[in-house]
């Protein structure tokens, strides 16, 4: 895969969402695989593949019903804490060496439990809320309102200017050094393309003409979109806001190859959608990662 949770890799089967049907597993097929889940941290085996566990052995908590893969269902149970001897490791850690198709399956699974921490109460009324359709909606007993999983919308882009140079900044907790392409949250009331102007415009100043969709990827820590887009700078001058943005500069491609093997500039990892819109524009082989 070009990155990680770059695309769905199984079936969500909601018709089976409804009254448990899930459950209801036919004669002859497998048993329902299942995902203990603690925030992001999900069960490993040796810390980088997903360890499954039969609806038997699974731990009490809430459920998600995740879907098929062919004849296979998986399914998702919520606790506080993955114990220690399932190996737990965060998603975003592990997810370049898990197998496409069950990071698939994580991702959904992580992106629905984050949801449900932080969405015990009505927002309506503030009661506390249950959970129905399979763990993808939170029904209110006191006012009957439903409330769904939310996705943030945000926007991720490579600009670059006339003389094709990508512009990339540091934020201020990052260290000496450490760059990456530019994003923020789409507000309400924009366009993806103004969104993209407005936050280059507000972090370093620099104008932005035409914009292209690029990619998209599900960042599910704890509820993003994460909407990439390459750019056109019309004015090469930054003016950072010494706020959100530390640092920011035009750099060539030659330079990314020689700062990265020589690890003066550290890019994002391979997990993420930036890194790969940062390989797009770069062409070659790009060695920098994280510190």
């Amino acid at each position: 895969m070009d990155f990680a949770f770059d695309h769905a890799q199984h079936d969500r089967a909601g018709h089976l969402r409804k009254d448990d049907a899930w459950r209801r597993v036919p004669v002859g097929d497998p048993d329902v695989k299942v995902l203990v889940i603690g925030g992001e941290h999900v069960p490993t085996t040796g810390g980088s593949g997903l360890r499954w566990v039969s609806l038997d052995e699974a731990p009490d908590g809430e459920w998600i019903f995740l879907g098929l893969k062919g004849d296979q269902r998986h399914a998702a149970v919520m606790v506080e804490r993955v114990p220690d001897e399932l190996e737990p490791a965060s998603l975003r850690m592990i997810g370049p060496s898990v197998d496409a198709g069950e990071a698939s399956l994580a991702v959904h699974a992580v992106g629905i439990a984050r949801w449900h921490q932080t969405h015990r109460f009505c927002a309506r009324c503030g009661a506390p809320t249950d959970v129905a359709d399979a763990g993808h909606v939170r029904v209110c007993p006191v006012c009957s309102a439903h409330h769904f999983p939310r996705t943030d919308p945000a926007v991720i882009m490579l600009i670059t200017d006339d003389q094709d140079r990508a512009l990339l900044g540091r934020q201020p907790v990052w260290p000496e050094g450490r760059f990456s392409t530019l994003a923020g949250f789409v507000e309400p009331g924009e366009t993806l393309g103004d969104a993209v102007r407005r936050e280059v415009m507000e972090e370093v100043g620099v104008p932005v003409g035409d914009v292209t969709y690029a990619a998209s990827q599900p960042w599910p820590f704890p509820s993003s979109l994460m909407l990439g887009f390459f750019g056109r700078a019309l004015s090469y001058d930054i003016r950072v806001d010494e706020n959100e943005i530390a640092e920011a500069r035009w750099f060539t491609r030659d330079e990314v190859t020689e700062m990265t093997a020589s690890s003066e500039l550290l890019l994002p990892p391979n997990v993420s959608i930036s890194r790969w819109l940062l390989q797009q524009w770069h062409g070659g082989t790009i060695h920098g990662k994280w510190a």
